[in-house]
């Protein structure tokens, strides 16, 4: 029998170092995670490049890559920031805060997009990570001073001002990754490189909510006196001994210095074409080849897409996938803070973790179907990710009320689609049918047709749950139809200059890669 002392000591919680293994647990998955996906990278080669191309283009796309990702928590770190400003921030001046972020992101393509094409990914990159931390240290400043009570104003003017110049930085992030991307990947590599974005995304996400969320909580009066290393860092740094005030300007500053860090190791890493980096010229088979001489106007640039019926296809598809993954992402932790049911604590206490994963599986399984099974055809996977959406929100109508497990998978599974379907039309598609000449107007204005469809359901769930929370998993399911139905007519699309390479190498008994 054990005393009571040796009982305390047998219950005590397995810690590496001052920090409980519990609460590294989920940094040592991520971090596996991501060894993983460079394995598959580097395991996946069709077109045989050689090694030093293979690891030329991961010192390329990972420091590119990362810059991307940590772009993604200084945008949602005010989503974070609200629920520590409590009163200070009201949910109706945040909703207006967002949406005129979230306005102002899709609307910079129109600008960013053609001028991402004309100074490449690499100059766009750094600018997004700049512009951003300048931003993030803006906000930081303007939330020390509010929180201090040593400014007084309003809020929603002064944080959505801001915050839009924020948006307007991170718009650069999505188009300089595309552009980097279309020249270092072929059409055949395209779909996994996909899958890559979509990882990213995924990784952003978990940045934002689970980072972010630690920031805050150890920054907070209540975690004072606490003895992690780390902890007492934050708090030495950031917080005010002398008031009792949450250092909430932390979640700011924090994401604005990593930014400039990987925007600092982007000035020597990337390259925006392979002859940059000492490669011959590498034809992609995508839109752009043959033209490669062709320098396109912005009007040009802006046409090739609302000129093109292909290319608004494609938009409205990936409008339907903003509809989707912010329609659970945005409303599932409002949804299960007023149930209170069985399950929802899991969810919610593992939110960021869980939709990092799901949305890692979502990218992969969309850009790996598209290019083993439909030789990189995305209309098809699309298609079918799409139907899965219906058949999710179809479950989470059935059990809303009833069984809660079921409510917060068929969420998660509806994010793994929605992430898969940016991967393929915002990250691919639109690379492959725009071509490197007009990849960033392309995928930009895309990807701008997402955030229209946030801010679409933003508003409509917004007010229809006020009638019932049925209207939810409902209002979905309409664009799941719609998307499938899109999908379904780009079924066998491809680039003209892609279908004559797979032409080519159906006569040949190995793929080989093709030099201009």
């Amino acid at each position: 029998m054990l005393g009571k002392h040796e009982r305390k000591s047998a219950r005590k919680p397995v810690s590496f170092g001052q920090v409980p293994v519990k609460d590294i647990a989920p940094l040592i998955l991520v971090a596996s995670v991501l060894l993983a996906i460079i394995g598959l990278y580097f395991a996946n080669n069709p077109l045989k490049h050689s090694r030093w191309f293979l690891f030329r283009r991961f010192i390329n796309w990972f420091p590119l890559g990362m810059t991307y990702a940590f772009l993604y928590m200084g945008r949602y770190n005010l989503v974070v920031s609200k629920n520590a400003l409590g009163s200070l921030m009201p949910i109706e001046d945040f909703s207006i805060i967002f949406t005129v972020g979230t306005w102002t992101y899709a609307l910079s393509f129109l600008v960013n997009g053609p001028l991402v094409d004309r100074i490449g990914g690499k100059k766009g990159i750094i600018i997004a990570a700049v512009g951003s931390s300048a931003a993030n240290i803006v906000l930081g400043v303007l939330t020390y001073l509010v929180a201090m009570h040593q400014l007084k104003m309003n809020l929603v003017v002064a944080f959505s001002a801001i915050y839009a110049l924020n948006m307007y930085f991170q718009s650069y992030g999505a188009v300089s990754i595309i552009k980097v991307k279309a020249y270092w990947f072929h059409v055949r590599e395209r779909g996994v490189f996909g899958a890559i974005f979509g990882t990213l995304i995924s990784f952003g996400v978990y940045f934002a909510f689970d980072w972010g969320g630690a920031i805050v909580r150890m920054t907070s009066v209540k975690s004072r006196g606490g003895t992690g290393w780390f902890q007492q860092l934050l708090q030495k740094i950031f917080a005010v001994e002398s008031q009792p005030v949450d250092a909430t300007w932390a979640v700011f500053f924090i994401p604005a210095a990593i930014m400039l860090f990987w925007a600092a190791l982007d000035v020597f890493a990337i390259k925006d074409t392979p002859e940059e980096a000492n490669f011959p010229h590498l034809d992609t088979h995508d839109a752009s080849s043959g033209q490669m001489h062709v320098d396109f106007t912005t009007k040009e640039l802006l046409t090739k897409v609302f000129a093109s019926r292909l290319m608004l296809l494609i938009a409205v598809v990936e409008m339907t996938s903003g509809i989707f993954r912010n329609g659970i992402t945005q409303w599932y932790l409002l949804f299960s803070h007023q149930l209170h049911q069985s399950g929802t604590a899991f969810f919610s206490k593992n939110w960021g973790l869980l939709l990092c994963l799901f949305g890692i599986v979502g990218g992969f399984a969309g850009g790996l179907i598209s290019d083993k099974l439909f030789q990189s055809r995305r209309g098809p996977p699309a298609g079918l990710l799409c139907g899965f959406v219906l058949v999710m929100a179809s479950l989470m109508a059935a059990f809303l009320f009833s069984n809660q497990w079921v409510v917060g998978f068929a969420g998660l599974f509806i994010v793994f689609a929605a992430i898969g379907i940016t991967s393929l039309m915002s990250g691919t598609a639109a690379t492959d049918f725009g071509g490197r000449k007009a990849t960033a107007t392309c995928s930009g204005i895309v990807d701008g047709f997402a955030y229209l469809g946030t801010g679409l359901q933003s508003i409509c769930i917004g007010h229809l749950v006020r009638w019932s929370w049925y209207w939810w998993p409902a209002f979905l399911m309409p664009f799941a139809v719609m998307g499938a139905v899109i999908a379904v007519r780009l079924w066998h699309s491809l680039p003209a200059a892609t279908k004559k390479y797979l032409a080519e190498i159906e006569k040949r008994p190995e793929p080989v890669l093709t030099f201009d």
